[in-house]
């Protein structure tokens, strides 16, 4: 048949939609469903415990950041330093309890022994 042209079909092919994205959360969802059962945690996995996991450390990192800003800010800093990132863990003591098995203590100077 002149004149027809051939048609093809263009189905609009559906996008993936990440489970970051449908949980609206920055951290890698996927990620931490990886590292989960890389771990061995536990035999079986709900779908829902890496996007719990994945909200809850986005908003742990974000307590702690927004607090080293204000620590960085009341220190006349434009920079986030790891000091700042200290201090606050120092002062906040469930962030302390949180992490005060990784947390490295306070240096102290020990006192120099005299040689007599």
């Amino acid at each position: 048949m002149p004149g027809k042209k051939y048609r093809r079909s263009y189905k609009s092919k559906k996008q993936t939609i990440s489970r970051s994205i449908r949980a609206q959360l920055q951290f890698p969802v996927s990620r931490v469903d990886r590292f989960l059962r890389q771990g061995h945690y536990g035999q079986r996995l709900s779908s829902s415990a890496p996007v719990f996991l994945a909200g809850v450390l986005e908003y742990l990192t974000a307590k702690i950041l927004d607090l080293a800003g204000q620590e960085a800010h009341s220190n006349r800093k434009m920079r986030i330093t790891p000091e700042h990132v200290g201090k606050v863990l120092e002062k906040n003591r469930h962030l302390y309890r949180l992490f005060e098995d990784n947390a490295n203590p306070p240096d102290v100077k020990k006192p120099k022994k005299s040689k007599k």
